[in-house]
């Protein structure tokens, strides 16, 4: 072999290698849930039916998330920073990601959850290993809320503080591709008032590094000081997370011993809950792929000034008549009024809006006025219409949302 042949065979090599273990890439928004049962095929089909796209998976589990075509988020116990420091675990861990590493559902690898910063650095290192070993799967983490003791956290400062320097090392030192983190608002009398907070600071963390993020969202009870909410209240949560430039919503729980709602119950059948959410999970996933190749350029509030929100400008490209007037938070909530998450082209002015109605408990009517022709988003045809002029009435359910863009030129 010459040494130019030699030369041309690696490159080509090369070349495959790249493409048969492409980085991986997120896809269709993600729409999952937190501790479910065991992935039997006729689950996997009752996920698939609710319009959930990634299903909590053990290895033998996989070829029923295939048949159902939704994606796979694998558990192992091999999968833990502890098992890099012993070679016969290690050696295992290699084999268990070769034989799951080019299944057609494999989509992430479950590592943890609400780590505290001092193990940021041995996470770190599985993140690259597992990239190392299979680029093509996403390395997966949730974090703690806002609402973590400094403790947990691992931080000091106050709560801005200690979670915004949380979130810094946690980018600088795992390199996620992905941040995922839980938030419970619903507490028995009242919500919780750091919700659009920890939102808020999120969303900044995601955009700075450059990825995308997911909110495990409130859809059961555990606690005497926490409610079930019902259909309408979590379907706020999921839109004011798209709002917020969300690419993933998770709901805490699917169904788990030692809780009460859930999306389904301990015989296995679907709860009122899960019924109520296959449209929001539909439409979710349906408008943030819209969203997904443009930048999350704001998220503003009109209405109550909840903690950490920030309000609609008065010259703002997109906005409300007649305006809503800005009230401040009482002690029960719900917040009232609208969320305006502006979107567009890195670098440009917006071109899209998602307007969520803040209040769960009754439908609302606004008028968005744009700077141009508009155009309205049908998340169940996934077809836009033109409304022909720059103003467009908006009758929204409780907690719902519409997608609005500028008609193209």
């Amino acid at each position: 072999m010459t040494r130019t042949t030699a030369v041309l065979a690696f490159l080509l090599l090369t070349a495959a290698a790249a493409v048969a273990q492409p980085n991986w890439q997120l896809g269709k928004p993600i729409v999952t849930y937190w501790a479910g049962p065991a992935m039997t095929e006729a689950n996997a089909k009752q996920m698939a039916e609710g319009n959930f796209n990634l299903v909590w998976c053990q290895e033998q589990e996989l070829d029923n998330a295939q048949k159902q075509g939704v994606r796979a988020l694998l558990h192992n116990g091999l999968i833990s920073p502890a098992v890099l420091a012993d070679p016969a675990k290690r050696a295992e861990l290699d084999a268990l990601i070769d034989r799951v590493k080019n299944h057609p559902a494999m989509y992430a690898y479950f590592i943890g959850d609400e780590p505290n910063s001092a193990r940021f650095p041995e996470i770190g290192k599985l993140f690259a290993y597992l990239r190392e070993k299979d680029p093509a799967h996403l390395a997966y983490i949730n974090l703690f809320p806002t609402y973590a003791t400094n403790e947990q956290l691992g931080n000091q400062g106050d709560v801005v503080t200690a979670y915004t320097e949380h979130l810094k090392q946690f980018v600088a030192v795992v390199k996620p591709q992905l941040i995922s983190y839980d938030h419970y608002h619903f507490g028995v009398g009242a919500d919780g008032g750091q919700y659009f907070l920890n939102l808020g600071l999120i969303r900044d963390a995601a955009l700075q590094a450059g990825i995308p993020f997911l909110n495990i969202i409130q859809a059961a009870t555990w606690d005497p000081g926490m409610r079930i909410p019902h259909t309408a209240e979590v379907r706020f949560l999921v839109n004011t997370s798209l709002a917020y430039g969300a690419q993933g919503v998770s709901y805490y729980v699917y169904c788990c011993g030692g809780h009460l709602g859930m999306l389904a119950n301990f015989d296995g059948s679907p709860t009122l809950l899960y019924y109520g959410l296959k449209h929001p999970n539909r439409d979710f996933a349906a408008m943030a792929t819209q969203l997904q190749p443009l930048k999350a350029l704001g998220a503003y509030h009109a209405g109550t000034k909840a903690q950490g929100a920030k309000l609609l400008p008065t010259d703002a490209p997109f906005r409300l008549d007649p305006p809503v007037a800005n009230q401040e938070p009482v002690t029960n909530m719900p917040v009232e009024g609208f969320v305006l998450g502006y979107f567009g082209p890195q670098g440009g002015q917006p071109t899209h809006v998602v307007v969520v109605n803040l209040d769960y408990g009754k439908p609302a009517q606004t008028t968005l006025v744009g700077p141009g022709n508009l155009q309205t988003f049908n998340p169940a045809k996934c077809r836009w219409t033109n409304v022909g002029t720059s103003r467009l009435t908006l009758r929204l359910q409780a907690g719902g949302a519409a997608l609005v863009r500028l008609a193209p030129r």
